[in-house]
């Protein structure tokens, strides 16, 4: 397998991908701006389902994929290419049988990296989180997404000039958290104005139910009380970070595997809901928050259910 087959996806639609009119709203302008030939990046919170949805939209392109996550030791090379390993070549002449002359060579072998192979094939590059990427890193894709011109380092070679021009199917998505986030960068703004930005807040209400029925199996109204229970805490504010469709679906799947209904005289279901919830809105150690995190989660059970 070459190196490029090695870093190529196969542009699919995902499995038990939920579609209502929310998602095809948002698809179907994202769609929009690629045929229109700029770049977009999908940004938002933990949990609004941006890397699906950037798996989606490739998926609807039909092209190859070549998928990128951010990475705060990246550097240029890491996104173009650079010489890894050894090349050895080895000449040895003995056509007279009393004198043996050997040479030796050894120099380092170029590889494209993920960046090049996708500019040079035209497949459909995905940058999951790109702001945990130290911004001088991510410098060379202002040429790419304007000039459409991919510069390479001059150890390359080759007789491209120190340059390729980007394929003409070359497509790019980008998403990232929002920039309060750890470990997020801020990117710059011109690598901004390149692309079209759409911000995604959290799925509505109908989404969030068929997602977390697909995702476990759940086909009664149990989803649907998970979500109550999860939108209502998300509405309370006693939290530390919002609960998001994750935690919906974690509750869901354990209910499923342990056969166990959305019932409020139900302690296995309660105990469920607070574990998992008091874990994804709560910092580790935060008693403090996490007793109000409980009090309102059981307020919602005792309501919903």
């Amino acid at each position: 397998m070459t190196q490029e087959m090695a870093t190529v996806l196969e542009p699919r639609s995902l499995p038990n991908f939920v579609e209502t009119p929310y998602v095809e709203d948002i698809t179907g302008r994202a769609m929009a701006y690629l045929t229109a030939g700029f770049p977009i990046h999908f940004r938002g919170i933990s949990g609004t389902g941006k890397t699906t949805l950037a798996l989606h939209v490739a998926a609807k392109i039909g092209r190859p994929v070549v998928m990128i996550h951010g990475d705060e030791e990246y550097s240029t090379s890491d996104l173009v290419g650079g010489e890894y390993g050894f090349r050895s070549k080895k000449v040895v002449d003995n056509f007279i049988h009393t004198v043996l002359k050997t040479e030796e060579e050894m120099r380092k072998r170029w590889v494209d990296n993920r960046l090049t192979v996708a500019c040079k094939n035209g497949f459909t590059l995905i940058y999951d989180e790109f702001t945990r990427s130290r911004p001088e890193a991510n410098n060379i894709l202002l040429s790419v997404l304007q000039e459409r011109m991919l510069d390479l380092p001059a150890a390359r070679g080759g007789t491209d000039g120190g340059y390729i021009r980007v394929h003409p199917d070359f497509t790019a998505i980008f998403t990232s958290n929002p920039e309060e986030y750890a470990g997020v960068h801020r990117s710059q703004d011109a690598l901004r104005d390149r692309m079209i930005t759409m911000d995604l807040d959290y799925f509505d209400e109908e989404t969030e139910v068929r997602i977390t029925q697909f995702k476990s199996g759940l086909l009664n109204g149990d989803a649907g009380k998970i979500v109550k229970i999860v939108r209502g805490l998300r509405e309370s504010d006693t939290y530390e970070f919002a609960p998001t469709i994750r935690g919906c679906i974690m509750i869901a799947k354990t209910l499923s595997v342990q056969k166990v209904s959305a019932n409020r005289n139900d302690s296995v279901f309660r105990q469920i809901c607070l574990d998992i919830l008091a874990s994804e809105t709560s910092r580790i150690g935060s008693i403090g928050n996490q007793v109000k995190v409980r009090e309102t989660i059981g307020r919602l059970i005792e309501e919903i259910c």
